[in-house]
């Protein structure tokens, strides 16, 4: 039976105890206050699913104006970089095996005359880029090709052809980043919320402090949630400080409200600091706590969220436990604000079962923080 906090004093004391042992812990307040940051920053450089710069030998059996042209086609486009130019086509493997280029232009003999195709050869041991240098080759060629087959066009009426005009929303640029830091916000606050939690409780036992709140007449409910409030002020404050840096650093657009990021991020932290006190209390050992916190956090969030991967392609199984992961809801609702400016008309699912695992960290926390002695 979960007990009815008996005294907002007492619930004060207990948060300004919290307080206290945690201006005395150099390594709580590091991974509190510059952890979070270094990681947006550092995750928000590393992690791209742009390609550009895209390293790529010509092997041109033609030299032709035609086929300079094509090739200068590749150059200017912004993503391929000319590295080598071959001779004979035997330089291929060895130019793979190297790494020295992604992908090759061969451009056969007689292009001019007859514009035969083309081939790009790429190295396919990353396959994602593979697959995103084939894209960019291919438009590149059609676009060229319909250029050269325009200038060859002699009619009397004015040409009249549909030209396809495509817009993209709320990320116009394209560019991963925007996709990526909204992210790492939902995904950096559910590891650090369980991690700084996780010591709590653990550190009271391996400092033989549990004999002294064992004596005091605070209940469960108030340990709890005087642990919990001084964490969870500082979740916030990350939260914003890491949106900041988001907008200013990244330019990553915020188009919603930061009022509503507050409440919602309330709730996932409020989930989150629960579920690390629920460890802590379960452990009873610090490096224990935080070795289960980063486990119970740090590979979900990062590969069952939809951070990292899509979910609609994970296999059925997968998908189902997806919706254990509290960090899928968070990042619908960080992706939701910073990009798209949407409301809580939109993201009132994701808020109801962010309350939910709110309520269900806290019980979790409370129902197995014991002030018994063993």
């Amino acid at each position: 039976m979960i007990e009815i906090p008996a005294s907002l004093t007492r619930l004060l004391a207990m948060a300004r105890k919290e307080v206290l042992q945690l201006r005395r812990d150099t390594r709580s307040l590091i991974l509190a206050f510059l952890l979070p940051m270094m990681l947006l920053i550092l995750f928000g450089y590393a992690i791209s699913w742009d390609v550009r710069n895209i390293h790529i030998a010509v092997l041109d059996g033609d030299r032709s104006a035609a086929s300079r042209e094509l090739i200068d086609a590749f150059r200017s486009s912004g993503y391929f970089t000319i590295v080598q130019n071959l001779e004979r086509p035997a330089q291929i493997d060895q130019l793979f095996d190297r790494s020295l280029a992604q992908a090759v232009l061969v451009i056969p003999a007689g292009f001019s005359s007859n514009l035969s195709s083309v081939q790009i050869v790429v190295d396919g041991s990353d396959a994602n880029t593979a697959t995103i240098v084939l894209a960019y080759s291919e438009a590149i060629a059609r676009t060229f090709s319909g250029k050269v087959m325009l200038r060859g066009v002699k009619i009397d009426q004015p040409l009249s052809s549909i030209t396809p005009e495509s817009r993209v929303w709320y990320n116009e640029e394209l560019a991963s980043r925007n996709m990526i830091v909204p992210g790492l916000v939902a995904v950096i606050m559910m590891i650090i919320a369980a991690m700084l939690t996780s010591l709590t409780i653990a550190r009271e036992w391996e400092r033989g402090t549990m004999e002294q709140l064992a004596a005091t007449p605070v209940s469960r409910v108030e340990v709890v949630l005087g642990k919990l409030l001084p964490y969870l002020a500082i979740g916030l404050a990350d939260v914003v400080v890491c949106s900041i840096l988001g907008v200013l650093l990244f330019d990553v657009p915020f188009r919603g409200s930061a009022a509503l990021l507050m409440v919602l991020s309330f709730f996932f932290l409020t989930g989150a600091l629960g579920l690390g006190i629920f460890i802590s209390a379960a452990a009873k050992s610090q490096v224990l706590a935080t070795q289960v916190a980063m486990m119970a956090t740090y590979l979900p969030a990062f590969l069952l969220s939809g951070f990292m991967f899509a979910i609609e392609v994970m296999p059925a199984p997968l998908r189902a436990v997806t919706y254990l992961v509290p960090a899928r809801y968070f990042l619908v609702v960080t992706r939701g604000i910073f990009l798209k400016g949407v409301g809580i008309e939109v993201l009132w699912f994701q808020a109801l079962l962010m309350i939910v695992f709110a309520l269900a960290g806290l019980s979790l926390a409370v129902l197995r923080f014991r002030k018994e002695l063993e």
